[in-house]
């Protein structure tokens, strides 16, 4: 699966060619400018051919690439890492021209694959940070002298060169490390962001789906009434047994077959009630379990009112709600051998609401990271490895990838909830959510927080 992410990366390309021309540009401007100043304005002696033959080399390929390529075109992970490859190779050469480790632009050698580390797979970065520290290393064996005043010498410590060389290969590796991690948190956070109000926005479209179907049962029953009433009266007018009356009676009766299923969308106990329905607290955790009941599986609903005279709490059937303890409910049935169990209780600061399976609980390897996108242990389903940047392709391909709980999570929180995920010592696993009342229980819909 690993493989598959990394080969789909590289067809749809993350960097794009342009962004790697300019920089090469950049850095052909600068070793120009590092050239002419060290042999024509300080007047130091050094091979200003070679070098200038391994900076034209440079500028070269960025021609010919932008003859052969639009500047938008997107690079597969293997074209990225044979440009970045050869952008430390060139740099090797100049290095070795100009005094190896000795030189202080060797720590430019940290740019090729910093850049790596933010756009390609860690496999890559490895390949591109290995040919960084075997040219390092070679040019701190081998190397022509550091310009210098002809009548002065330059002679470091072999013991300070190596110190220089150690701190070349811990710089390459350790920033090259962080540089990627970041970049891939940041992307499997923006992958998951985006896959969240994806699916918000389908539950917003069911939604407004319902609502509209409740508007059209009442401005459907008018004419529908109408059109009953005048057959009605028709089919009084004409012969009992002719044709005509035939005909109208069965108009008749399909505009009343019309109205009665007009009526059952208008009824709110059957119909999608909309974003502005409220339900009270028992009834609106049954509505979100009902779909994931089965023969062999109990979903019990547990209300624990702290007085016994006392309503329960009326809940806003938000999209954000429903998802979210939607997504809650359904990972707990597929993971739960007979029972899940939500319980539900209230006390004049908050309300709470806890879904417990039977189940295996969550794994330990992934406990930590739980709420992160990307992170599953659902048999037969897999999450991004650790050689991945992040995830590709389109976003309603990523289902069973570790998604569901980092939504559920979002969105409940988008609605000023608490969620916290916990193994109980009975067993089991347990996503206990904790709102301040009058959140979702108020006489306003619940109003989305920044997360």
């Amino acid at each position: 699966m690993a493989r598959g992410f990394a080969q789909g990366a590289g067809a749809g390309g993350r960097v794009r060619l342009r962004t790697l021309s300019n920089l090469r540009w950049l850095a052909v401007a600068g070793q120009s400018a590092a050239l002419f100043l060290v042999h024509f304005a300080l007047g130091y002696s050094l091979p200003f051919l070679y070098c200038a033959v391994a900076i034209a080399v440079s500028a070269a390929l960025n021609v010919a690439l932008s003859i052969r390529y639009p500047p938008a075109h997107r690079l597969t992970n293997r074209e990225a890492t044979f440009y970045l490859a050869f952008d430390v190779l060139q740099l090797a050469a100049l290095l070795y021209l100009t005094g190896g480790i000795t030189n202080p632009f060797v720590l430019m050698f940290v740019a090729p694959v910093v850049i790596a580390a933010t756009t390609l797979n860690l496999g890559n970065v490895l390949i591109l940070a290995g040919i960084a520290f075997a040219s390092a290393s070679l040019i701190a064996l081998k190397h022509l002298p550091l310009p210098w005043p002809a009548r002065e010498a330059l002679a470091l410590p072999e013991l300070y060169q190596a110190g220089i060389w150690i701190a070349l290969v811990i710089g390459i590796g350790f920033t090259s490390v962080y540089a990627w991690r970041i970049a891939s948190e940041s992307a499997r956070m923006s992958a998951g962001l985006a896959a969240t109000q994806l699916a918000l926005s389908r539950e917003h479209r069911l939604a407004a789906l319902g609502a509209l179907a409740t508007a059209a049962a009442h401005e459907l029953g008018t004419p529908l009434g109408t059109i009953a009433v005048v057959a009605r009266e028709l089919e009084r007018a004409l012969p009992e047994h002719s044709n005509e009356a035939e005909d109208v009676r069965l108009l008749r009766d399909q505009a009343e077959r019309c109205r009665a299923i007009i009526a059952r969308l208008a009824n709110p106990e059957a119909a999608m009630l909309g974003a502005t329905a409220r339900l009270p607290l028992g009834a609106f955790l049954d509505d979100i379990a009902g779909p994931h009941r089965g023969e062999d599986l109990e979903i019990r609903i547990t209300i624990s009112q702290p007085k016994a005279d006392e309503p329960e709490p009326q809940v806003w059937r938000a999209p954000e709600l429903l998802h979210g303890l939607g997504n809650i409910i359904e990972n707990a049935a597929d993971f739960a051998q007979a029972l899940v169990a939500v319980d539900a209780r209230w006390d004049e600061q908050f309300l709470y609401i806890s879904v417990t399976d039977d189940g295996p609980g969550f794994a330990p390897e992934i406990f930590e990271a739980l709420g992160e996108p990307y992170i599953t242990s659902r048999p037969g389903h897999h999450a991004l490895g650790e050689t991945d940047l992040g995830p590709v392709g389109a976003l309603d391909q990523h289902e069973g990838m570790g998604l569901g709980f980092f939504i559920a999570k979002i969105l409940l929180e988008q609605t000023g909830g608490l969620v916290k995920a916990d193994n109980p010592e009975s067993g089991g696993a347990q996503v206990s959510i904790r709102w301040p009342r009058g959140v979702i229980d108020g006489l306003q819909p619940p109003a989305q927080t920044e997360t």
